[in-house]
């Protein structure tokens, strides 16, 4: 939530930029008004000293509805298996209500879901189970029931998962929306002013909507999806135009491929002891229609793909397609595709965060390719611009996250993985801003303010960095105790 304050602000003796100089920062009308010599007189604004000052950070994909839930649904992001898995929901409220888990990375497991191990714990109580990637949905027997559906193993993925979720019975609207506009005050606290919602909805009313409750604590990208294409452009709406104050349209989704979990990515090689290279979801002869009809209606398309083979069909598409665009994840690309990125101008829009997250189930299903499994090194030599974000809830909504996992790519004891990919501490920040290097006179006041230098912090102290405030248009969207 935005906090009314006095009309200007001075932010007094801080850093401006990480290693940058110490200078006192006024803010006014939306910008930065002023980089002057420490000891500003304050004329009547309201003061806060110290910290340094750094471009507002973006989280540029993040599934808000889902997040919001997960935050209320049981954690599954420990089990180490089905079985354990469903022990996990077994302790959750038996009240005939459905009961929503959230979380599950199966792809090391030992055992497979199936709706009786779930079945075997859980008795008539109604309960399904999303994936940490979101393109499994585990369902047990009376779930499928609730759902109106059948099925021998009453797991779901990909397009079937996608339309089961979006079906899924929720709270009241009121319930959800208070939700989602929580989120956004937690993401404000972790420095975040900006985020693109690519929830599959009709963002744009869902947004308008909640504006009735009040306004985010963000600014947010209300992202398209694919079966709205037509209604958008019948609506008038281009990727970045204003829909009301904090909101503007953002890009166009297509899925090209699924995902690495489910083995569904896909990619120029088969995976290990499969003839299987994963799922093309839109094929180019579909894929390259949507994507000019897109460009010429001035919305940006932004093409989910995770394979390296998923990854060619993409740029492809905008090389047929003459445009740039935004490729989602490429979290596995050939080394000849490195270079057509910068290009074609086309944004590599990465998630730092699920790198140490799946590093063991690369090695297993990528096994000798992981050199350009997740490269964001090479695609910063290669002139690639990168843009960060958590895909929450597949990783958290904290960019702080993103920005260590890129510097160090580890998140536990073990030694970086493929340190060669390891990206400078400056790069990461400006992926983790949208882009934006420097705090200069005359931007916008979109900041966020830290206690302390990032560049001062091992990784442990990235991860956990203090936010003294988060400015959208120079008003705190956040305000820590000082």
């Amino acid at each position: 939530m935005v906090h009314e304050v006095s009309d200007a602000v001075l932010l007094r003796g801080v850093r401006v930029g990480s290693e940058g100089p110490v200078a006192d920062v006024r803010l006014a009308d939306g910008r930065i008004a002023a980089i002057e010599e420490p000891g500003a007189r304050t004329d009547g604004a309201e003061v806060l000293e110290g910290g340094t000052l750094l471009p507002g950070l973006v989280d540029g994909h993040a599934h808000l509805l889902q997040w919001a839930q997960f935050r209320h649904r049981i954690d599954l992001s420990g089990a180490a298996s089905a079985a354990a898995a469903a022990r996990l929901m077994a302790a959750g409220p038996h009240d005939g209500e459905l009961l929503l888990g959230a979380g599950f990375t199966d792809g090391l497991w030992p055992d497979s879901p199936h709706k009786s191990t779930l079945d075997a714990v859980l008795g008539d109580q109604p309960a399904v189970l999303l994936s940490k990637d979101l393109h499994t949905l585990w369902c047990n027997s009376p779930a499928l029931r609730l759902l109106g559906r059948d099925h021998p193993s009453g797991v779901f993925v990909e397009d079937e998962c996608m339309r089961i979720t979006a079906e899924l019975p929720r709270p009241a609207l009121t319930v959800t929306d208070e939700w989602v506009l929580e989120a956004t005050e937690a993401a404000a606290a972790r420095g975040v002013t900006a985020i693109s919602d690519y929830e599959f909805t009709d963002t744009v009313t869902d947004w308008t909507r909640r504006l009735e409750i009040r306004s985010p604590s963000t600014r947010v990208r209300c992202v398209l999806a694919r079966y709205l294409l037509e209604e958008a452009i019948e609506r008038g709406h281009r990727t970045g135009t204003p829909i009301a104050e904090l909101l503007t349209v953002g890009p166009y989704k297509l899925f090209v491929d699924g995902s690495l979990n489910t083995r569904t990515a896909y990619c120029l090689e088969p995976y290990p002891d499969t003839e299987s290279t994963g799922e093309l979801v839109t094929p180019p002869a579909e894929l390259e229609p949507l994507v000019h009809r897109a460009v010429a209606a001035g919305i940006t398309p932004a093409l989910h793909a995770i394979g390296d083979a998923a990854t060619r069909i993409a740029l492809d598409a905008f090389e047929r397609c003459g445009s740039g665009g935004r490729i989602e994840h490429a979290q596995l690309v050939a080394e000849a595709d490195l270079a057509r990125f910068a290009r074609l101008g086309v944004i590599a829009s990465v998630q730092p965060g699920h790198c140490p997250d799946d590093r063991d189930v690369a090695e297993r299903y990528w096994a000798g390719r992981t050199a350009l499994a997740y490269p964001y090194a090479a695609l910063h030599r290669a002139g690639a611009r990168l843009e960060f974000s958590s895909d929450a809830p597949v990783a958290p909504l904290d960019p702080w996250d993103a920005i260590a996992s890129a510097v160090t790519r580890t998140d536990d004891e073990r030694p970086p993985w493929h340190p060669e990919q390891c990206l400078p501490l400056a790069v990461a920040l400006a992926a983790a801003a949208g882009g934006r290097t420097a705090i200069r006179e005359g931007d916008p006041a979109d900041l966020v303010l830290t206690s302390v230098d990032p560049a001062e912090l091992d990784p442990h102290g990235l991860r956990e960095i203090p936010v003294r405030a988060t400015f959208l248009a120079g008003v705190p969207s956040y305000r820590g105790e000082d």
